[in-house]
């Protein structure tokens, strides 16, 4: 067994990994980097070095910093936990290749298989030699200026065009007929290389009705492999998750033939660690989408149900351990769920909502796990995942799990910052989630269908009028004859911002990442002023001076937590001016356009 393993990441992951270093009685070696000083898996570990700035290429991507602090500590094994650099062939290679460095033990597959199925393009190619079902689309690499609109019309509208080195729903974006090519490809690409640094696109026909099952595999380095079962993780705004479940709600028959398919194919390509292959089950079909080779954010599920701790596993099998234990040895019990709890807001696009959070309260109780780096105090940075929490529950059947969920996101409180709770809250407790006949669209759907329910879950955004004032909240409890109520205040306003006791509704367009400016009228049209709804960077300004936009026109793109969010007009008019620069930081209500008078 190791002795010492560097975490070479952050958040609620970081803090996992360490935990289950303590548990084989290893030391764990922590990095952070200026915005993390005091997060808690720097807390939580033996040791602890500084990365530099926030900016992830400056921390988190810094390989050659990541080697030098391995060194420094003496560690002879690195977890890359997920997101950064645990899908990098190029850095496990490093890892375990002869560089300037002290070589270190990768704990994950090997760089050859990292190499072969992280690229979007190449595993499909494996996926289709193992037998297993892909979704049309190209075989071969695409890039920003490639003739996208003649392949589209080959394939048929829709069509998904995604990151080649992408996964998580990151670099994805949907063209739904010729007139939105172009634009989705510009900002897949740029998302994909911004967070994955590599710009190369695939396209695939677009599903649209699907559900989003995938299959937990794992393997060691002596050609043992099984599978944990299969994740439904059908629940998902802009193509990523939100909530996931095991197992999921598909027929018996259909179950078996897609873990056979997943089973082959990782059992071909020879892989030896913590793996998914991702599917979309469409009907009674399946087709292969993309495998990760990492531990997955909603690995909770599997080994709530499966018993089997599955990074202290990664750990064992990359200190080169057989795996001990066969297929027949294992089994599922019960069900589990997990909820994702994010610094957004849904009533507004899940527009991001970085900041402090100023008090904290995790719900407990029998069933109930939740993963967190969180704490009052803590803060969400702007330049990360705006993943705050994972909320698992399990329970003996699948009812009783989805009541624990009820129950433990009724207990869950989060303040400082918006989270997506009290959008669970309503989500979970949908009939469709019920059922268990949620697809992919199903959150859309529910957004739409429900957008009043969602804005009343949510206070009223601050806008130009209130900037000035306090926006602080403070909840306060009441006695009413005997009875408790409590009510929430928000800043000086809070007696006029809302009408009938109600959160005034934005007319955001809810899931498309399209923001437009708020305000206490529809959208004020009356401004002059186009506002950034969020705080982020500045990437395209499609604008200028003397230019007439339409209503609705995108005329901004933002990129917030690794997400780019297109910034629309509120009206027609004339730009008088641009307030804002490529690459420059903007808060929430910044300027960025005005209207000539």
């Amino acid at each position: 067994m190791f002795k010492k393993i560097l975490v070479a990441n952050r958040g609620e992951i970081a803090v996992r990994v360490i935990r289950a270093c303590h548990e084989l009685g290893v030391a764990a070696v922590a990095v952070y980097s200026d915005a993390d000083a005091h997060a808690a898996h720097v807390r939580e570990a033996d040791e602890a070095y500084r990365l530099g700035p926030a900016a992830p290429a400056e921390s988190y991507l810094n390989a050659e910093r990541i080697f030098a602090v391995a060194g420094e500590a003496n560690c002879d094994a690195l977890h890359p936990g997920y997101g950064f650099l645990a899908e990098s062939a190029a850095f496990a290679s490093a890892c375990v290749g002869s560089q300037a460095h002290r070589s270190i033990r990768w704990i994950g597959p090997s760089p050859k298989i990292i190499s072969l199925m992280g690229d979007k393009i190449a595993a499909r190619r494996a996926a289709q030699k193992s037998g297993m079902p892909v979704v049309p689309g190209t075989s071969e690499p695409l890039r920003i200026g490639d003739d996208l609109q003649k392949i589209a019309r080959g394939i048929g509208y829709p069509v998904a065009i995604k990151a080649a080195a992408g996964g998580g729903g990151k670099g994805l974006r949907v063209a739904r007929d010729a007139r939105e090519v172009e634009q989705a490809m510009r900002l897949a690409a740029r998302e994909a290389a911004a967070y994955f640094g590599d710009a190369t696109l695939y396209v695939e026909r677009y599903l649209a009705n699907p559900k989003h099952v995938e299959v937990q595999v794992f393997g060691d380095a002596h050609g043992h492999l099984v599978h944990l079962g299969e994740r439904d993780c059908s629940m998902q705004r802009r193509h990523q998750k939100l909530v996931e479940e095991t197992p999921a709600r598909i027929g018996d028959g259909l179950r078996s033939r897609l873990i056979d398919a997943a089973v082959g194919l990782a059992r071909g390509i020879g892989y030896d660690s913590a793996g998914t292959i991702e599917c979309l089950v469409d009907g009674t079909e399946f087709f292969f989408l993309e495998m990760n080779t990492r531990i997955q954010v909603e690995h909770t599920v599997t080994e709530m149900t499966w018993g089997v701790d599955l990074v202290k596993a990664q750990i064992r099998v990359a200190a080169g351990e057989p795996l001990w234990f066969a297929q027949s040895d294992v089994s599922p019990r019960g069900h589990a769920i997990e909820c994702r709890i994010n610094a957004e807001s849904p009533a507004q696009g899940f527009r991001p909502s970085p900041g402090e959070i100023t008090a904290f309260s995790a719900p407990s109780g029998p069933g109930v796990r939740v993963d967190t780096a969180a704490f009052a105090g803590s803060l969400i940075p702007p330049e990360y995942d705006s993943l705050i929490a994972k909320l698992v529950v399990w329970g003996a059947d699948r009812d009783e799990a989805r009541a624990r969920a009820v129950r433990a996101l009724r207990e869950f409180e989060v303040r400082g910052v918006e989270t997506t709770i009290p959008f669970l809250k309503l989500l979970v407790a949908d009939p469709e989630f019920a059922r268990g006949t949620y697809t992919t669209p199903t959150v859309e759907r529910f957004v739409q269908d429900r957008a009043e329910e969602v804005a009343a879950a949510y206070p009223a955004p601050v806008t130009s009028e209130r900037r000035g004032e306090d926006k602080s909240t403070t909840q306060l409890a009441v006695d009413v004859n005997g009875k408790r109520f409590t009510v929430r205040i928000y800043g000086r306003a809070s007696s006029t911002s809302t009408r009938a006791g109600r959160p005034r509704s934005t007319s955001t367009d809810l899931m498309a990442g399209r923001a437009r400016p708020s305000s206490p009228k529809r959208l004020n049209t009356d401004s002059g002023v186009i506002e950034s709804p969020m705080h982020g960077i500045v990437t395209e300004v499609r604008a200028k001076s003397g230019d007439l936009v339409e209503d609705g026109q995108v005329v901004a793109v933002i990129e917030a937590m690794k997400m780019m969010n297109e910034i629309v007009a509120h009206r027609t008019g004339t730009i008088g001016s641009v307030e804002v620069n490529i690459g420059e930081t903007v808060e929430t209500g910044s300027r960025l356009l005005t209207y000539a008078e």
